[in-house]
């Protein structure tokens, strides 16, 4: 993911920061529980194509690639 992309990037239901789970190709809003897809190098920024994070989902570490 391209640092300049994720740093202009916000979670459409609360516009809180994303982050970066390169393992699952996701965004991942901590503040709204949701993670957000990425298809073919594009965010998919849709709440509906969004997944629900739930208690054994691990947080991702990395802002960045």
């Amino acid at each position: 993911m391209d640092k300049k992309l994720l740093d202009i990037l916000v979670c459409p239901v609360s516009k809180a920061p994303l982050q970066w789970d390169p393992e699952k190709q996701e965004l991942v809003c901590k503040v709204s529980r949701l993670a957000y897809p990425v298809k073919d190098g594009i965010p998919v920024m849709i709440e509906s194509e969004a997944r629900s994070l739930d208690d054994t989902d691990t947080s991702p570490t990395s802002t960045a690639p």
